[in-house]
């Protein structure tokens, strides 16, 4: 089995050729980098599977995304991603619950509500306003903040509080927000070391308790 370091050595120059002509002289270095991750994400499934079955209903392929770039709405984009992604978990409609992406710019593992619809942004702040105080204290919890942090940044988040919330609301911090995402970084050496996929089991069981009321929230009735 080809070292994943193999990966990295591709997409490296792939940010650095990115370009159809070099795309189309590599292609095969492609298929191999695409399927030494389809490997590790199969390890990741099997071994998520030990927690949600629903994990066996789905391949390693499903979860990956297209190495092409949509420039149809960013033509200054790059023809090709440098990064591979995987998102093992689709049956939610809005809520992520795991997404992990390697690659050159920035690799990160994390889940949440990012971009939301206009309708499930409104049902997440109708849950926390009913019920704010459980979110707050899940992500208080020890495990959370030992491997997420706190909630990731949100370029989007609003300075004043929504429409039909007062500023003095006890989690307005909270309502602020437009992307609930918790995110962690990840080096280069994590990803290739032989015990990444423990990691990425970690990550993923830090943040159920978060994921379970995000999904929850998502289906909370608006007045």
């Amino acid at each position: 089995m080809l070292s994943k370091s193999y990966i990295f050595d591709f997409l490296r120059d792939l940010r650095d050729n990115n370009s159809k002509a070099w795309m189309d002289e590599n292609r095969s270095r492609y298929h191999k980098a695409k399927e030494r991750w389809i490997q590790e994400v199969e390890a990741i499934l099997k071994r998520l599977a030990l927690h949600d079955t629903a994990f066996t209903q789905v391949t390693a392929k499903d979860t990956l995304s297209r190495i092409n770039n949509n420039r149809r709405f960013h033509p200054n984009k790059p023809i090709y991603k440098d990064y591979f992604s995987c998102d093992p978990d689709k049956s939610q409609k809005d809520v992520s619950v795991l997404h992990l992406s390697v690659g050159i710019s920035w690799s990160f593992i994390g889940g949440g509500l990012w971009h939301p619809q206009k309708e499930a942004l409104a049902q997440y702040r109708a849950a926390v306003d009913y019920n704010g105080e459980e979110l707050k204290a899940i992500l208080h919890h020890e495990r959370v903040r030992s491997f997420y942090g706190d909630l990731s940044d949100d370029p989007q988040r609003l300075k004043t509080s929504p429409k039909g919330y007062p500023a003095d609301h006890p989690h307005i911090d909270l309502l602020r927000y437009k992307n609930i995402v918790l995110m962690r970084p990840l080096t280069e050496e994590e990803v290739v070391s032989d015990h990444f996929v423990d990691l990425v089991e970690e990550a993923y069981l830090s943040a159920q308790p978060f994921i379970q009321y995000l999904i929850q929230a998502v289906s909370f009735e608006v007045d």
